[in-house]
């Protein structure tokens, strides 16, 4: 492929269309203007060098952050043409920085497959810079230009000559009068790049860090396997051997890996050209069709009457589905779902034939994994049972919401707000400080089911997480329907010690692994209750944690301070109550956001799951971390 595309000249480079406003509009471009946009204006740099990598040119990657938030991305790829465009009569190179849609991505010969969307994404990094300066080799010169907030102030020039290799080398710094976030995240950029490392095997992709002198370098000879060790690591594992399929078809290429272990929750993550499918599409419809019809014929050796479904075969399944598609095209709220239709009939025609191979060739790990599907199908239909019971039970009974549930007056979900919170006690006072207009208080008995250790038929056996289930009205897993959620506020409200922790986590694993939906659309959150309380004279202070206890007795003098600590949601009246957690004035929230799946995933695993080992570990290596960001 290397040797067919190699005259990548300025003719290359087409011109669809000119662009005015990027810096009006910024967030049309990046998303928003505030650390997602900040970071998505590096990654589209990044992109162009794995592209190169994809065609074939590109071996290693080079990212420095610098002291002052500027950051460099190098590769050693061909570098973009420096010759005069035909059309636009100026260097490529500059059609490529400052003109929308303008790439070697629209010239079929020059990339068969690409990252990059639209062609805007290294124009819109241009224009959204304090600066951008473009350093490229080719030709055995060094040529370099400067560029400020998107327009060139020096012109494209020969700063060297008799230079060995090929490459293009871009330094840009975000315009801090557009973008909130001025300070780069090196464990957000760290994580993309592992993740390109991965999904790329045989590229080598370092990144520096000369504000804290961190080095790291990925390189995976493995790809997509080692992905899914890493993702399976400290699990007990059905299938020692990876299953692993690479093939090729009209021009689409298909790789994927996959390793059954003995959990019950499955960990999907799928790719299009290094993008990142969070929304599924058809490649991942096309893969589940495949599973299920090969599992059903391996499993009538076993027992012919039984049917098994798209849940039965995909417990404890981790899996890598990673394609490299000509012409990709992205529907969904965030353009991250795979609409071609083509697609699923292909990535089922090869799954199939693959997998069959697979069973009669590996008959051990193959008998494993369908016995797990099999008690996993007989866990469902025990499940399956019990859920009609609840609502059987729901629909004779005068309402269907859990007794314990004190709701509210208003029926706009947009304007209702539920506080799941722990133990009566707690849950009486937070009644009593609520605004019962708008606000929900569904109280807990205890801790509920930790549903990382449990199968479905446990989870529907349980009166804590059955009550949380129909206060909040909308479903789970696939039933799941968004419409039918009647408060767009979960706030989880528990004590401020280790077991108040304990119980948000166990709320938040079940949200996490049933209710998804409800964490990605931003109706989750955590209520923040303070620990003290300092009164001097007639004015009262709350404090959250140690340190803030120390700056507010520093501030205030701790003569004739009374300090009080609450032991417990309980122990507050509901005057504290509301002032501190449930008024929506004075109160304070965190949003749970999941930033980064692979990640949240594995703190669910260690933290909740059966490795002992594992979890202490993490917590000794996270013990002086205050708070953990799902």
């Amino acid at each position: 492929m290397a040797e067919e595309n190699n005259n990548y000249g300025a003719e290359s480079i087409k011109v669809l269309k000119g662009v005015e406003g990027i810096r009006q509009r910024p967030s049309m471009y990046v998303g928003d203007t505030s650390k997602r946009g900040f970071h998505h204006i590096i990654f589209e740099v990044l992109d162009n060098s794995v592209d190169e990598h994809l065609g074939g040119f590109c071996k290693n990657i080079r990212i420095i952050i610098h002291n002052d938030n500027s950051i460099s991305v190098e590769d050693d790829g061909r570098g973009i043409p420096v010759d005069m465009h035909p059309v636009e009569k100026r260097p490529a190179v500059e059609v490529v920085l400052t003109m929308l849609h303008a790439g070697g991505k629209f010239d079929k010969k020059t990339y068969q497959v690409s990252g990059g969307l639209h062609g805007v994404g290294v124009t819109a990094t241009n224009a959204l810079s304090e600066f951008l300066e473009v350093e490229i080799k080719r030709d055995n010169k060094l040529y370099k230009q400067r560029y400020e907030r998107g327009i060139p102030v020096t012109a494209l020039s020969i700063v060297q000559e008799n230079i060995q290799g090929t490459g293009t080398k871009i330094t840009f710094k975000a315009d801090p009068t557009i973008f909130s976030e001025s300070v780069i995240d090196f464990d957000l950029v760290k994580k993309r790049l592992k993740e390109l490392a991965y999904l790329n095997k045989g590229l080598t992709i370092e990144i520096i860090d000369e504000r804290t002198n961190k080095e790291l370098k990925y390189f995976f000879e493995g790809g997509i396997k080692e992905f899914v060790e890493d993702l399976n690591k400290g699990k007990n594992v059905l299938n020692k051997k990876i299953i692993y399929i690479l093939k090729q078809s009209e021009n689409v290429i298909v790789e994927l890996a996959m390793q059954y272990n003995d959990t019950y929750s499955e960990h999907l993550l799928s790719f299009v050209n290094n993008i990142n499918t969070i929304e599924g599409g058809t490649h991942v419809i096309g893969f589940y069709t495949a599973l299920t019809r090969v599992m059903n014929e391996y499993v009538k050796r076993f027992e012919k009457d039984l049917k098994l479904d798209g849940d039965d075969v995909r417990e404890g399944l981790t899996v890598v589905l990673s394609l490299k598609v000509p012409e990709p095209q992205f529907e969904g709220q965030t353009k991250t779902k795979l609409g071609n239709s083509d697609i699923k009939g292909l990535v089922s025609s090869l799954v199939y034939e693959n997998l069959t191979d697979y069973f009669k060739e590996n008959p051990q790990d193959s008998k494993l994994i369908v016995s797990k599907c099999i008690e996993s199908f007989k866990a469902r239909e025990a499940a399956r049972k019990a859920r009609e019971l609840v609502r059987r039970k729901s629909a004779l009974e005068s309402g269907s919401l859990p007794g314990k549930l004190a709701d509210c007056q208003e029926k706009d979900p947009s304007k209702a707000e539920i506080f799941i919170v722990e133990g009566d006690s707690a849950g009486g006072s937070t009644k009593m400080a609520r605004k019962r207009e708008f606000q929900a208080v569904l109280p807990l008995r205890g801790k509920i089911l930790n549903v990382e250790k449990s199968r479905i038929d446990k989870v529907f056996k349980n009166n804590e997480i059955l009550n949380i289930m129909s206060a909040l009205g909308c479903g789970i897993n696939d039933e799941l329907d968004i419409n039918k959620l009647r408060y767009h506020k979960i706030i989880i409200m528990a004590d401020s010690d280790s077991d108040g922790n304990h119980i948000s986590c166990l709320v938040l694993t079940f949200l996490y692994r049933y209710m998804k939906k409800l964490i990605e659309n931003g109706f989750v959150y955590l209520a923040v209750t303070p620990l003290y309380r300092v009164k001097k004279g007639i004015q009262s202070y709350y404090c959250y944690d140690e340190k803030e206890l120390e700056e507010t007795l520093n501030k205030i003098g701790k003569e004739n301070s009374i300090i009080t600590r609450f032991k417990g949601l309980g122990e507050m009246n509901p005057e504290q109550l509301a002032e501190t957690a449930v008024n929506p004035e004075t109160r304070k929230l965190k949003k749970v956001t999941i930033q980064d799946a692979v990640t949240a995933n594995e703190i669910f695993n260690i933290l909740m799951g059966e490795e002992v080992e594992q979890r202490r570990e993490f917590i000794f290596n996270h013990a002086k971390e205050a708070e953990l960001d799902v």
